[in-house]
């Protein structure tokens, strides 16, 4: 498969470079079985450029290819609950409101680093929803979900995947969701 959002980059197939991942990730991969696991791409990055707004002008890929993963911990009556939200690049994850509403729970924010690398196995700037813990709601944005090919981390600085948006919407605990990502202003 020829991978499009890749910028300067080369990526090649994640199945034959499972190394460039974390662990969690190859597993993730892994498990959605061959034929959509053929359709994700890898490449190395420099891990100093994982950052979005660095990665995307180093590597010549647009911010609208790109989809960040951030990890959100929200509360409710003494129970805990994790999730994952998928949004492009260009917006912003809607934590008070919609997600907050989502996940049912009367406060929610952004997971502590520590936390979250922890509980996830992967590294911070990497973290990315293939591979998350199998209680943890994902909310993908409709338009991640919508686009032909996104760039997400590897759950490494080190590398990103490339797949079709519509893959994530399809991983264990996916949920699709319209205005989950709020362009910023």
């Amino acid at each position: 498969m020829g991978w499009t959002a890749t910028g300067t980059l080369t990526a090649e197939p994640a199945l034959e470079r499972l190394e460039l991942v974390a662990e969690p990730v190859a597993r993730g991969i892994r498990a959605l079985g061959p034929d959509v696991a053929a359709t994700i791409g890898v490449a190395s990055i420099d891990p100093t450029l994982a950052d979005t707004a660095a990665f995307c002008e180093r590597y010549a890929v647009s911010p609208d290819a790109s989809a960040n993963c951030v990890i959100v911990k929200g509360r409710r009556a003494g129970d805990v609950r994790y999730a994952a939200c998928m949004v492009l690049a260009t917006t912003r994850a809607d934590v008070n409101g919609v997600v907050r509403r989502l996940l049912d729970v009367r406060t929610a924010s952004f997971a502590p680093m520590d936390e979250a690398v922890e509980l996830t196995g992967m590294e911070y700037g990497g973290i990315t929803p293939l591979g998350l813990p199998p209680d943890w709601a994902i909310f993908v944005d409709a338009a991640v979900a919508a686009a032909p090919e996104v760039v997400i981390g590897g759950g490494v600085r080190s590398s990103k995947l490339f797949l079709p948006g519509a893959v994530l919407s399809t991983l264990p605990g996916a949920n699709m969701v319209d205005g989950l990502g709020r362009v910023p202003g």
